[in-house]
């Protein structure tokens, strides 16, 4: 509870409660301050049920008179709670946190960010399976629990997230990834996966004012318009003038040596200020997106 209330003291939850309306009317065991703290314990201890959440939170204050709960209240206080307050919270406490003093969070300049998908399992009820459906496997046409598919900007020097959006898996990462532009702006450079790599997604991206810096799929061979110095080459995605920067990567992993090709494109045309070689090891920040 004390590293909890060190980076969310309680006067701000109190106060998005209030903004929320959603304080108790009456005095309850479990008061809404205390259930905003149970879920964002929750997401550090994400393989145990809120029981078990219940006993780590309040696992040092044995001195004081702690209520004795069920699996069943904690439940019934979080769906009383509702997802009002940790909406307007989450507002209050996403950005890059703390990016101007932390080593490798800018480059040349610009707040380095990702953004990047992941499905996630959600419980498997009757109201989740007719607003998300089920995942398919070659078993059965649905089965395993509902997902939902969560798209994230990261700033990738301090792992924070930016935005979030999220909803059924059927609608896919880069349809989300729409929704967080809104967060992107001027100064900014957005590295991004190929599966994010469409001349639309990019378009929307380089219309904010931010730059990116993507990974292109390897069937996709942009023509080469100009050469330019250090090997890279201008192209066009439509309207939209990139520069080509093909790279050779090899990777050691425990299963052995793979090297492959890699095709990067980007909107920071000039060669000479942001020369090629310094654009490839600047793309391996992009897995910081991963851990986070």
């Amino acid at each position: 509870m004390g590293e909890l209330t060190r980076i969310v003291p309680f006067e701000m939850v109190d106060a998005v409660l209030a903004e929320t309306s959603a304080g108790q009317r009456r005095l309850r065991k479990l008061p809404a301050r205390v259930v905003v703290y149970l879920l964002m314990a929750a997401t550090l201890f994400e393989d145990c049920g809120y029981l078990a959440v219940w006993r780590k939170l309040t696992a040092g204050l044995e001195a004081a008179s702690i209520p004795t709960v069920t699996a069943t209240a904690l439940w019934d206080a979080r769906t009383r709670l509702g997802p009002g307050p940790v909406r307007h919270l989450f507002d209050l406490l996403r950005g890059p946190a703390s990016a101007i003093r932390t080593g490798g969070a800018r480059w040349r300049g610009m707040l380095t960010v990702a953004i990047d998908g992941t499905y996630l399992d959600v419980p498997d009820s009757p109201t989740h399976r007719a607003h998300l459906g089920k995942v398919s496997n070659q078993y059965a046409a649905a089965s395993g629990y509902p997902q939902i598919c969560l798209t994230a900007l990261v700033a990738c020097g301090t792992r924070a997230i930016i935005d979030a959006a999220f909803g059924p898996r059927s609608s896919g990462e880069t349809v989300y990834g729409q929704q967080l532009t809104r967060s992107l702006h001027h100064r900014m450079i957005v590295l991004l996966d190929r599966g994010f790599a469409t001349n639309a997604f990019l378009a929307s991206v380089a219309a904010t004012g931010a730059d990116f810096l993507a990974r292109l799929s390897a069937i996709r061979k942009p023509p080469c318009l100009r050469r330019l110095e250090d090997g890279s080459f201008l192209s066009r995605f439509g309207p939209l003038e990139v520069r080509i920067i093909e790279c050779e990567i090899t990777i050691d992993t425990s299963g052995g040596r793979n090297t492959g090709v890699y095709r990067l494109a980007t909107t920071l045309l000039d060669a000479r200020r942001y020369p090629a070689f310094d654009l490839v090891k600047l793309y391996h920040e992009r897995w910081e997106v991963e851990s986070a």
